[in-house]
């Protein structure tokens, strides 16, 4: 179907013989947002990873955009990703950072990096380095590291992380005007209403299986 962006068929993953999840299935459609719960060690962080080409899973296929993970390609094209905390250069600003980023594929201009970190809430002539950013300035460079390019796909484990109230209304308000452009999230969190406000699709884990919880 040419309307689905991310698709798995029967995927499984263990360590040392410790069952994380299995025979997880489904085809999510572009332009929607899709919520992912469960609790801590339950899986949504590892599945994230295995959609983003950074682990492999023992066993099922995966496809975004059509074109099989693994085998027809390493890595998701056209999508932006946080999984876990971001990392950056800690000696430099964080703008520094993003252009430093922004050079390998050199789609985007200056101006749309610092009109990106505007619409995070970080200041763009801050030249303050990284290493003295708190968690939630980091977080906020990680958002603006993942839309600055304006992927198609957003994968972001956690994007609310350290963030303070304002901060998680304007990131909400953020991946609602991106989500309404036709922009499709994948996204965690501990906070249920942030997902139930964004997402059209909610999905729990649940006794090693992935069970879909609520649709709009």
């Amino acid at each position: 179907m040419d309307n689905i962006i991310v698709e798995t068929k029967n995927l499984s993953k263990s360590f040392k013989k410790q069952i994380i999840f299995h025979s997880v299935s489904f085809a999510l459609e572009k332009g929607k947002a899709y919520g992912f719960i469960g609790h801590n060690g339950s899986g949504k962080s590892i599945l994230f990873k295995i959609l983003c080409g950074l682990m492999s899973p023992d066993s099922g296929e995966i496809k975004i955009s059509g074109k099989t993970l693994g085998k027809e390609i390493d890595f998701p094209n056209d999508t932006g990703i946080i999984i876990e905390t971001p990392q950056f250069l800690e000696e430099y600003s964080g703008i520094k950072n993003l252009r430093y980023l922004a050079a390998i594929k050199n789609k985007i201009t200056d101006e749309t990096i610092k009109s990106t970190l505007v619409r995070v809430g970080l200041d763009p002539e801050n030249s303050q380095p990284v290493k003295k950013y708190s968690l939630g300035m980091k977080q906020k460079l990680g958002i603006a590291q993942a839309i600055m390019e304006s992927p198609n796909l957003l994968i972001l484990d956690e994007p609310f992380n350290g963030l303070d109230k304002t901060s998680v209304e304007n990131i909400r308000s953020l991946l609602l005007e991106l989500k309404n452009k036709g922009v499709t999230i994948l996204l965690t969190s501990h906070i249920q209403k942030d997902l139930d406000l964004i997402c059209d699709e909610i999905f729990e884990f649940n006794e090693k299986k992935l069970e879909k919880i609520t649709m709009r």
